[in-house]
């Protein structure tokens, strides 16, 4: 039987077994295996060869325009960038990753608009696995969806979800310590509804015989694979909705209803039309928002506060790391630095390297002789 083959056997079995306290520890056991399967699978498939997606991340932050074919994602692309993506009526018109630059409140966003995917990307249909290893890499993923096809939403979320990538979550808190001896020792700071025999034997299937396991939150079969395994993304999102232009005040309720279906608010939802180039700032707005970039206005010596080309930087970065990004005899010969703006609690305030900088700043780094 091949590995193909026995993937399809443990799926069906999962799926023919009911799920209760007596079979929890044989469905985990399951379901361990069927994730070591496809990750067997899959280095099978990348040793195989094949093309792939080389996009090099460039500017302050990567967002991957993810969504099937034919929803608007060129046109989206060219609106708010100075990208030249191919673009048509019909599905698949981007054949490769096509990258663009968008320009907002002073940051360089780098936009990928990926092949449409389709379903059965993950498993590699439509050179999907290509498509994917791209998405893996971004800061954001922006859904983009047709406000005639809201459905399918779930079907790109199970198509990243194939592929390890899990949006809009945080890692498990889970931490294993191997060691030599005496078994597996479970410890758990939350109420834990797994049974001790079921985290044991999904253990035992990654090899796991000797080791110390910490809980800082409460699991699910899934969420405790999640941990035991290092090859998972976690990676925010935020939804579009385009071609609102083709849609009466009317069924706009249907799409609010049918967002809400999948636990997505309509307030939190960028409505737009690529088309008419409708919606577009507030898209650039929630970008923005959603990316956790900072401005920080640099005072310099003998010019000023140079308010047209910030420094950009991450929420909750620190003096330091400014310093490390901007380099060079910054790094070298860094003494201090004065602070006015949000996080200051007066103008020109002096601090050290540790002390975090806020939105809008402005920064004046005093420097050795």
């Amino acid at each position: 039987m091949g590995l193909e083959e026995e993937i399809e056997s443990i799926e069906e079995e999962i799926a023919s077994t009911p799920y209760n306290k007596s079979t929890e520890s044989h469905v985990g056991r399951l379901k361990a295996k069927l994730a070591e399967k496809k990750e067997k699978l899959e280095n099978q498939s990348s040793a195989g060869g094949g093309t792939g997606y080389s996009v090099e991340k460039t500017g302050d932050a990567t967002v991957a325009l993810v969504g099937f074919p034919s929803v608007g994602k060129s046109s989206l692309l060219n609106v708010l960038t100075n990208a030249e993506s191919e673009t048509g009526a019909y599905e698949f018109t981007t054949l490769d990753v096509n990258p663009g630059m968008c320009k907002h409140r002073g940051a360089n966003i780098q936009l990928l608009d990926v092949p449409g995917l389709i379903k059965g990307a993950a498993t590699g249909k439509g050179d999907g696995k290509q498509v994917l290893s791209v998405v893996r890499n971004a800061d954001l993923i922006l859904f983009v969806l047709s406000v005639f096809e809201i459905e399918q939403y779930d079907r790109l979320q199970e198509e990243l979800y194939n592929i390890k990538i899990r949006v809009d979550q945080q890692p498990p808190r889970i931490t294993v310590r191997s060691k030599i001896k005496d078994g597996i020792k479970i410890t758990s700071s939350a109420e834990q509804e797994l049974d001790e025999a079921t985290i044991k034997e999904v253990m035992r299937e990654y090899g796991y015989v000797n080791a110390d396991i910490n809980f800082g939150e409460a699991v699910d079969i899934d969420r405790l694979i999640d941990g035991l395994m290092e090859n998972r993304v976690y990676i925010p999102s935020i939804t579009c909705v385009n071609k609102v232009d083709l849609i009466t005040p009317e069924y706009k309720e249907t799409v609010d209803e049918q967002l809400r279906e999948r636990d997505l608010d309509p307030e939190e939802v960028t409505f737009i039309s690529a088309e008419a180039e409708r919606g577009l700032e507030a898209l650039k707005d929630r970008l923005w928002e959603n990316l956790g970039l900072i401005r920080v206005y640099m005072d310099k010596p003998g010019r000023g506060v140079d308010y047209d080309e910030p420094l950009m930087l991450r929420e909750g970065a620190t003096i330091e790391e400014a310093v490390s990004k901007l380099g060079g005899e910054f790094e070298e010969r860094f003494r201090f630095a004065r602070v006015s703006g949000p996080s200051a609690t007066h103008d020109k305030q002096q601090v050290g390297d540790q002390h975090v900088l806020e939105d809008e700043d402005v920064l004046k780094l005093i420097l050795r002789r």
